[in-house]
């Protein structure tokens, strides 16, 4: 199954120049979503931490239900496309997983490969991936995560064979989160299809040096929640005075 939202979004992520990565502001919310769809931005791609602290639980604690409902939110919220990071799954099978994605509304989802701070067997978490994509055909855009920066692998080369066999697996795009700036071109050099890379507004490169240095698409994680945090406690202090 192929749906024109997922193959609007898949479009976005190719024939793109190195100076204009894809940017996917990640909101919490159906306000913050229609604040960045209104800004122009051509698609959004939801934060799993971010949404948490919108409902009121720690970044991994949200139960499933919740998660896909705040998802459905922000998709009816908005005219562009929604990619959802639903962490590990949840635990679903597959086919209840790509179900649930889809009468969300999502048109995409960011699947994360370790669980409870351990790395998961790269050969089982690609057939897993394998069997999500059987299951959602063309209807989803499957952004696969590789968390091995964040779990102390620092070799390049770990990334870079995880992300072989994710993109093996129907992978449309791979995501080694936490990769550091400085290795972005041997991971482009060896890595096919679209690369999406996490960026620290004001605190690190910004997405168009991102892109020049191997992003297709840069995400913000709960960046740009924690922004909103931080703003709105400096309100509630000038109104406490």
């Amino acid at each position: 199954m192929v749906t024109a939202g997922a193959e609007r979004f898949r479009a976005l992520h190719h024939g793109r120049t190195p100076e204009d990565p894809l940017v996917l502001p990640g909101p919490w919310d159906a306000a913050s979503a229609r604040v960045f769809a209104e800004a122009g931005f051509p698609a959004l791609a939801t934060p799993s931490a971010g949404v948490a602290a919108s409902l009121g639980y720690d970044d991994g604690r949200t139960p499933a239900d919740e998660m896909f409902a705040a998802v459905a939110r922000i998709a009816r919220a908005v005219d562009v496309p929604v990619s959802a990071d639903v962490e590990g799954g949840y635990g679903l099978a597959p086919k209840e997983l790509v179900e649930r994605l889809l009468e969300a509304g999502a048109v995409g989802c960011n699947l994360e490969d370790s669980a409870d701070g351990v790395l998961k067997d790269p050969a089982e978490h690609a057939e897993w991936l394998a069997e999500v994509r059987a299951e959602a055909g063309g209807g989803l855009f499957l952004n696969a995560r590789i968390d091995t920066f964040v779990r102390g692998v620092e070799d390049p080369g770990a990334a870079i064979g995880r992300a072989a066999a994710y993109v093996a697996a129907g992978a449309d795009c791979v995501y080694p989160i936490g990769a550091p700036a400085g290795v972005l071109p041997l991971l482009r050099a060896g890595i096919q299809g679209p690369l999406n890379v996490f960026a620290r507004p004001r605190e690190g490169p910004s997405p168009a040096a991102l892109g020049g240095l191997g992003a297709t698409r840069v995400t913000f994680g709960p960046g740009l929640q924690r922004r909103a945090d931080r703003a709105l406690r400096e309100i509630a202090a000038e109104l406490a005075k």
